[in-house]
């Protein structure tokens, strides 16, 4: 540890990352009357919703399933909202509950010092000192660039999905998204509309889903049938219905796989596709679905199956990952790729007062249960004692 650091003693809770989950986990705490601090490397909440999401993004699940605890979304909203209206929620949200993180603050060691029986959180220049630690930095922290042969020797622009915007730019243009998560397919939708030529890469096998079914959010269903049906009945439902609406998706390029949709979400985390339109376009030919790549050209891309197509950019639509691995020290909590060890709904506390919020795999209304858990634990912890480290800011 760094003797130039400024050590700072927090008698509360340490929150890692101002996002959703983090803000939160805040909230919880306020309510419970428990102080927290959150440490944030941007300069911003929400740093994933303000700088790093295309123009056009809604939420793909109807708002009830997307709020922050002991914070409604305002009536008049319709059910899927925009990002900015997801985004003006959750500077209400941390304005209500004065939620006032530390930013510029990247979090570079985070370890258990068992001498003093605290947590201790590094950053450029202050040495934090915690009871407890609440890991909220979230599953897309980092995103995945993929090492694809010759991508170096392309000429063309290639940008990561995080970086895209709208299709302004690509009007004309060919371009090719690579990466067929609901990310991809609706940047394609995006793309097509802008006037760009889009192809759209298609590797693996996967389940894409009509966004509502009979009027209602297909999710919404989902979760409403389970409370009745065994999940593999309520998966030939969802299979059935998604045949009537969508017809056989592997004529269009998109072979379903042998597990159905939320056998593979609970088992693998692999979310399904809940289309917004990109599929119509599949089928009138307006996009185009590409195999796997084999390598890149200089000006283009040769497909596995021999192909060869000229592009001018490239949308990397490869998702993100976590990257609490590279920070903190702890072997037993969290697995090597950065994510809790046991699945929800028991990924939220680890030992010696450690945490998670934001690692669910199932979206806000999962991260939400779980703040509302860390923080009622913590608080029993808290209220419990007679005496509290004084803070030094």
């Amino acid at each position: 540890m760094s003797s130039e650091l400024k050590r700072v003693w927090f008698p509360g809770p340490v929150i890692i990352g101002a996002g959703p989950s983090g803000l939160a986990a805040a909230a919880c705490l306020k309510e419970k009357g428990v102080p927290s601090l959150i440490l944030e490397r941007e300069n911003c909440i929400a740093s994933l919703w303000k700088m790093k999401t295309y123009d056009r993004l809604k939420l793909h699940l109807p708002k009830k399933f997307c709020q922050l605890p002991y914070m409604e979304f305002p009536s008049e909203i319709s059910d899927y909202l925009t990002k900015e209206q997801f985004i003006s929620y959750l500077d209400a949200y941390a304005k209500r509950y004065s939620i006032d993180p530390m930013f510029g603050e990247e979090v570079r060691l985070a370890e258990y010092d068992s001498n003093l029986g605290f947590w201790r959180v590094q950053t450029k220049e202050f040495d934090f000192i915690c009871r407890w630690l609440i890991v909220s930095a979230g599953e897309n922290a980092e995103p995945v660039l993929p090492e694809i042969t010759g991508i170096s020797d392309f000429q063309g622009r290639v940008l990561h999905s995080s970086l895209y915007e709208n299709g302004a730019d690509f009007e004309g243009e060919r371009v090719l998204v690579v990466g067929c998560g609901n990310s991809g397919m609706e940047i394609s939708l995006d793309l097509c509309n802008s006037g760009a030529q889009t192809s759209l890469v298609v590797r693996n096998k996967l389940h894409v889903l009509p966004r509502e079914m009979f009027g209602r959010s297909t999710f919404a269903l989902s979760m409403g049938l389970l409370k009745w049906f065994p999940r593999k009945l309520v998966d030939c439902f969802l299979l059935l219905c998604s045949w009537f609406i969508l017809g056989d998706t592997a004529r269009y390029g998109f072979k379903r796989p042998e597990v159905g949709p939320l056998e593979l979400k609970a088992t693998k985390g692999k979310t399904p596709v809940l289309d917004v339109g990109t599929l119509d376009r599949i089928k009138t030919g307006q996009i185009k679905v590409v195999p796997s790549i084999h390598k890149f050209t200089t000006t283009g891309v040769e497909f596995s199956d021999g192909r060869v197509e000229e592009f001018g950019s490239v949308i990397l639509a490869t998702g993100y990952r976590s990257n609490v691995c590279s920070w903190l020290k702890e072997a037993e909590f969290f697995n090597q790729k950065g994510y809790p060890q046991n699945p929800f709904p028991n990924s939220w506390k680890g030992k010696k007062g450690l945490y998670s919020v934001g690692f669910t795999g199932r979206g806000l209304s999962a991260e939400s249960m779980d703040a509302k858990k860390v923080a009622e634990d913590i608080a029993r912890q808290w209220h419990s004692e007679t005496k509290h480290l004084p803070m030094e800011l």
